[in-house]
């Protein structure tokens, strides 16, 4: 399994989830072994907004994600992400902290941003 976690910083998992999904500078990806964290990696997110929220998504699933976990989220980008498999969870704090409460099934979903209503941009 692998996450992608939207971050504002290139900290990993010490750093905050981004709150919101297209304009993260970073990507954090997770591999999880059971409940083990086997491996995290940080990538530039290159379809950081300007590009939107929607280009971000496949520059996301272009890393083989399984779930993704941001601080907030437009309406159309979540679509992509449901078209995909790609199940999206909400969560505000450290990356690390998000982690620990998506292996305890603690983490809800997203209603959309309200600026994003309309979809993509």
């Amino acid at each position: 399994m692998r996450i992608g976690i939207t971050l504002n910083d290139d900290q990993g998992l010490e750093g905050d989830v981004c709150a919101h999904f297209g304009q993260c500078r970073y990507f954090g990806l997770v591999d999880l072994e059971g409940s083990n964290v086997k491996n995290v990696r940080i990538v530039q997110n290159t379809a950081q907004h300007g590009g939107g929220g929607c280009q971000a998504v496949d520059a996301i699933l272009s890393h083989k994600i399984t779930h993704v976990i941001a601080g907030g989220m437009g309406g159309g980008a979540q679509m992509k992400f449901s078209k995909a498999g790609v199940p999206v969870f909400g969560y505000a704090g450290k990356a690390r902290d998000a982690v620990r409460e998506f292996l305890k099934q603690n983490l809800g979903g997203l209603s959309p941003c309200a600026a994003h209503k309309d979809g993509c941009h």
